[in-house]
């Protein structure tokens, strides 16, 4: 008989899994690695209360996926268990290649390779130890398969993903701005002609997803706050990695001093089977007790942004509708170097300038339908009645100007 493993959510509350491959997939080290890595990258130094992990949304993920399938089947739609089953498994193994701090370190330790490419490479290997049985769920994962609907659930623009890290992400910081109705939502999931869409009746809680998006990206993912700490994190790492390259010795766990002394790229992965393994080895810890050690290391730029980051000193930063007049960064610059002694290499360390960009809704990617009970098909743009859902398509870019503080 199958044995039910029951997990205690704190969003959705038991999580029932019976499937002996998805707990066996989820008792594997390069999934468990996962508790070790957390969701929200910088966002805690924000949010006190945002230190849930990838392995809690995983889980989440999977779980919102049972529900999806539940319903799809209950319109008729036929969804065999072993597409039920892999659906499942493409989800939980969906963000399975980030690195320490998520988005926020994604281009600083191995800069060539997306996350996405090495979750596909992790599942791979996954499939070769449980001896072919992640085949199907790789097919889902990379929209090979001809259920089309079934890889919109795992990675499309009202998947599964998505629903869970809303929710989520706005329990754990407290910013109640992202709550959906997720229940509803999925309870409207259908599929015409191969494709997802949802049914009038779940127009309006689609609206609110698509403005919960936006809202959290600002609240949330693009705080100003959270942004200087990710740019202060990144610049740490750069210079850690510019003098790990250069010769000089740093400390840190193997795995990370691996990656601090070359870039690689993905097909360095595909040759060298244990580079994966290496970076299976990295997670948050690895970064945060290096950083604690550095800011006792006498290059006085890496000492002075780890002791920062250790005592919550991060970037000034500043962020406006246009870019920054020229004059203004160059002041600062000056500033900078003068206040401590810094040659201008040194310099773009403490100061770095970007935008960041916020899109709720990308309509010219795959569209978010809406079925009508007449058999017509129109996208959310379309069908709304409310004025900003369109305006919400349109992408928002802000720029920002970081600096050491003095």
């Amino acid at each position: 008989m199958t044995k039910t493993l029951l997990l205690n959510d704190p969003i959705y509350g038991f999580i029932t899994i019976n499937s002996e491959l998805v707990k066996s997939i989820i008792e594997h080290p390069y999934f468990q690695r996962l508790r070790r890595i957390r969701q929200l990258g910088m966002t805690h130094l924000v949010y006190s209360g945002a230190h849930h992990t990838r392995f809690h949304h995983a889980l989440g993920a999977m779980h919102l996926m049972a529900q999806a399938i539940d319903v799809l089947r209950s319109k008729g739609h036929e969804i065999s268990d072993e597409e039920a089953e892999a659906s499942a498994i493409a989800v939980m193994l969906h963000d399975i290649g980030h690195g320490p701090f998520s988005h926020a370190l994604e281009d600083a330790i191995v800069p060539e390779v997306k996350h996405e490419e090495l979750s596909d490479l992790f599942m791979n290997r996954l499939n070769i130890f449980f001896s072919g049985a992640l085949s199907l769920a790789i097919d889902i994962f990379r929209n090979r398969y001809h259920k089309k609907f079934l890889h919109q659930l795992v990675s499309g623009q009202m998947d599964m993903d998505r629903m869970d890290y809303l929710n989520r992400d706005s329990f754990f910081t407290g910013v109640s701005e992202g709550i959906i109705s997720y229940n509803r939502i999925i309870q409207m999931l259908n599929v015409h002609e191969n494709k997802l869409v949802i049914d009038e009746k779940g127009m309006y809680s689609v609206e609110k997803f698509i403005i919960a998006r936006r809202l959290m990206y600002w609240a949330v993912y693009l705080h100003k706050t959270v942004l200087s700490a990710e740019v202060h994190m990144v610049n740490i790492l750069r210079r850690a990695k510019e003098l790990s390259v250069h010769g000089t010795e740093l400390f840190g766990t193997s795995a990370l001093k691996k990656f601090l002394r070359a870039d690689f790229s993905l097909k360095n992965f595909r040759d060298d089977e244990s580079l994966l393994d290496s970076f299976a080895l990295l997670d948050d810890y690895d970064v945060v007790a290096s950083i604690k050690e550095w800011t006792n290391h006498p290059d006085k730029i890496l000492s002075l942004l780890c002791s920062g980051m250790v005592n919550r000193k991060l970037f000034r930063v500043e962020m406006g509708s246009k870019p920054f007049e020229a004059f203004v960064a160059d002041d600062l610059r000056k500033k900078i170097k003068n206040h401590f002694n810094a040659d201008d290499k040194e310099c773009d360390y403490l100061i770095s300038s970007g935008t960041v960009v916020n899109h709720a809704y990308d309509s010219s990617q795959e569209k978010i339908n809406i079925l009508y009970k007449d058999g017509t098909v129109k996208d959310i743009t379309e069908a709304s009645d409310l004025m900003n859902i369109s305006a919400l398509s349109v992408p928002v870019v802000k720029y920002y100007l970081c600096s050491i503080r003095f």
